[in-house]
């Protein structure tokens, strides 16, 4: 449902190319932002963005399979399993296999893991809190209706059970 009110004298509905680049532009200095903090301690670890998202959606989803894993973050699983071999191999990821089906792998963190993960996400959760704060309530549900409708319609189906979970 679209809203035709005004914000600073700009129709919402009729933006310009020079608005929408705008907010192309704020939000890749916002991700720049967003990944910031994270990106020094994964640096102080030795590991990446792909380990940090490993990390949080295995935190977000204890037992979630390799296969699902892949799915969400949409990487080869050349990738993954590099990924995962570090972060198994240190100690932060265990593998279990699957009850009812051998082959399916079951990823869990390890205290270790859990650890890490708190203070990554406890990183970002600081700078969306702030930045909600500032921004108030109804640009936040702004923000999110406007994040959810940029995403793929296969990636919308997964944010959508994540969200459906909490």
């Amino acid at each position: 449902m679209a809203d035709s009110s005004t914000q600073g004298g700009e129709t919402l509905l009729f933006l310009t190319d020079e608005q929408l680049r705008k907010g192309i532009e704020a939000m890749f200095f916002a991700y720049r932002g967003f990944t910031a903090d994270p990106d020094r301690i994964l640096d102080k670890h030795g590991y990446g963005r792909a380990h940090h998202r490993a990390i949080h959606f295995i935190n977000r989803e204890p037992g979630l399979t390799v296969t699902t894993l892949l799915s969400v973050l949409g990487v080869t699983k050349q990738s993954l399993n590099r990924v995962l071999r570090t972060l198994i191999d240190d100690g932060l990821v265990e593998s279990r296999v699957g009850r009812k089906d051998k082959r399916a792998r079951h990823l869990h963190l390890t205290p270790t893991g859990e650890a890490l993960e708190r203070e990554l996400s406890g990183a970002q959760r600081e700078r969306m809190r702030g930045a909600y704060r500032t921004a108030g309530p109804q640009a936040v549900a702004g923000f999110r209706q406007v994040l959810e409708a940029m995403m793929d319609p296969d990636m919308r189906r997964h944010y959508q059970m994540l969200k459906d979970d909490s």
